[in-house]
Formats: structure tokens, sequence, C-alpha cells
């Protein structure tokens, strides 16, 4: 990677991802952007940052070609919760965004990173240690929209010869920007509401189990697969990651331990609990530690320390 250039830079993911590229690559060589400004100050004011709506293909081409990309990572998406109320725009953009990243791609020769999701798989999919090739009948359109992506990128290489890549991320844990509509967002508020009020409402039910990442694992996966020997990549597009399965009443119990005075109570979601009871319990990763070297650093209890730390800081607390 040289040159990269990032949708949804604005976003959970995007926002840590382009502060770490930044430093990685160099500021001058990582180009985020979003379809609006003003409203994530440093990302769009410590580097290079451009107004991109990613279903508008002329726009991105002409990004992509001003700034030279070899690497494009496209996060700009549509969440779960989010798309359920909204199908046909969960599928303009996360599909025709897409689409739009690979026929640029195919023009100008350049990576396409794309991030697919827990929420690929479906009820009939085994929900523990679910293997990397499985049945795959998601219920939402936010998952039927990650198995299309998956195959559209794994016909877009094998046709078109485009380094396609790309994980199934689990839910994501950060306290540097807040979720965008997530099922698994209760796991960040969480913390918020922990340090701030010592006290929270959860709508998912005790005992939904889901896995579940921090976000400096997940910054480092994008790399890693990026920066892979291409020629050791069996399952491109869609590697099962991990680093942690959970459910509520545990995250709850490792907060507990550093604000004993803290509670949390519960009203169910419908929605939520709905597609959280859909997706597996725990993934096998073991394909992705195979080939290319998977191994994530937090587990539940270094990141409950690092989460408090770091947004007691942020908080001011």
């Amino acid at each position: 990677m040289k040159k990269i250039l990032i949708t949804g830079a604005c976003g959970q993911i995007g926002t840590e991802l382009t502060h770490t590229l930044r430093k990685v690559y160099g500021v001058e060589n990582v180009v985020a952007t979003n379809i609006r400004g003003g409203n994530n100050e440093s990302v769009e004011k410590d580097g290079i940052f451009e107004l991109l709506d990613v279903t508008d293909y002329n726009r991105l081409l002409e990004l992509m070609k001003k700034y030279e990309i070899d690497t494009v990572m496209n996060l700009a998406a549509l969440l779960s919760a989010v798309g359920e109320n909204n199908p046909q725009l969960l599928w303009d953009v996360n599909m025709n965004g897409l689409y739009n990243c690979l026929e640029a791609a195919r023009e100008t020769g350049a990576m396409v990173f794309t991030p697919s999701s827990i929420a690929a798989f479906g009820p009939t999919t085994p929900p523990d240690f679910t293997p990397q090739d499985t049945i795959q009948r998601p219920t939402t359109i936010y998952g039927v929209s990650k198995v299309a992506g998956e195959l559209l990128c794994d016909y877009y290489f094998q046709k078109f010869g485009v380094d396609t890549r790309g994980v199934r991320f689990p839910g994501l844990i950060s306290y540097s920007a807040l979720p965008g509509g997530g099922t698994t967002d209760y796991a960040v508020h969480i913390y918020y509401e922990a340090l701030k009020n010592k006290k929270f409402t959860c709508n998912l039910n005790s005992e939904t189990y889901m896995d579940m990442m921090y976000m400096p694992d997940a910054i480092d996966s994008i790399i890693q697969i990026c920066e892979a020997d291409g020629s050791k990549l069996i399952h491109r597009n869609a590697f099962n990651i991990t680093a942690m399965s959970f459910c509520p009443v545990d995250i709850m119990n490792e907060i507990k331990k550093h604000i004993p005075e803290f509670e949390m109570d519960y009203n169910v979601d419908p929605i939520k609990q709905n597609i959280a009871n859909s997706w597996p319990n725990s993934l096998d990763d073991s394909c992705a530690r195979a080939e290319w070297n998977w191994n994530p650093k937090y587990n539940l209890e270094s990141m409950t320390i690092d989460m408090l730390e770091k947004l007691k800081i942020k908080l001011e607390l």
C-alpha cells in the first residue's frame, strides 16, 4: 500500500483507521473521504479530506486518478439496525457503493478492502465456533448485502483479477467514535454510562452472546490482511476474525471490578434482539490465523481496563 483512499472515513471504524494509516504510511499518502463534512474535525483537518458519495462512480474514479490511489478501503455503509428501517437505502449505499469501488479498481489496478460481518450468517448457521465455510442465510438486509458483497468481491478477483480482500468483523468496541446504529452498539454505550451515570439500560437480553473485538485489533486486522502475501490467501474476501465472545452480564461484571456501584437493567429492543438471535455466539477464526497470522491482542479484561482509562480522559472525569 502506497496511496490509500478510505470511504466512510468519519465513521466508527474510519475515524481510527484514518488516524492509524496517516501515522503508518504518512499523512500525504492517505485520502480520507466521507459523504458529508463537519462532523469529524480530526479526520477532516489533520490530512487530505475529500467529499465523496460512494454511489457517485465518476467522483470516486476522479479522486482515485487524482491521488494515484493503489488501495481502496471501502467503509461507507449503513449498519444492521439502521438498515432494517430503510432497506432500500442500505442496498444502494452498501452494494452500489461496493460495485463502484470494484469497477474503479478494475480500471485503475487498485486493491479493494471491504469488511464483511458476523451478520453474513443467519439462524440456520451453526451458532458455536461457526466455521469459516458454512451456511449463510441471513435474515437482515444488512446481512444479505454482506453475503452478496463477499460473492461480488470473489467474482471480481476471479473474473477480472482485482485484488480484493476482506474480513468478517464481529461487534466493534471503541472509545474514539460512537457507533452508528449496529446491533452490538450496547457494548460501547455501556462504558460511557458506567462512567457518567453508574447505570445502564441494556437493549438486549442478559444472556445474548456475540463475538466482539476492540477497535485497535480491528485496525490491525485491516492493515495485516492488506499487507499479507496474496498468494497465501484462500478465503481472501471473508475471513472470520474474532477476539472474544461475551454477553451483557459478562461485560457488566467486568466493569463492576472497576466501578463496584455500577448497575444494569434491561429494556429489550425486539428488532435488535431478533437480529442478535440470528447471529453466531462465537466464530472459528483458524483460517485467518493460518493464512495471514491473525492474532488479536485484547480480551474482555484488558479491553475494559483500556476503555475505562481512555474514556475517563475523553470525558474529563
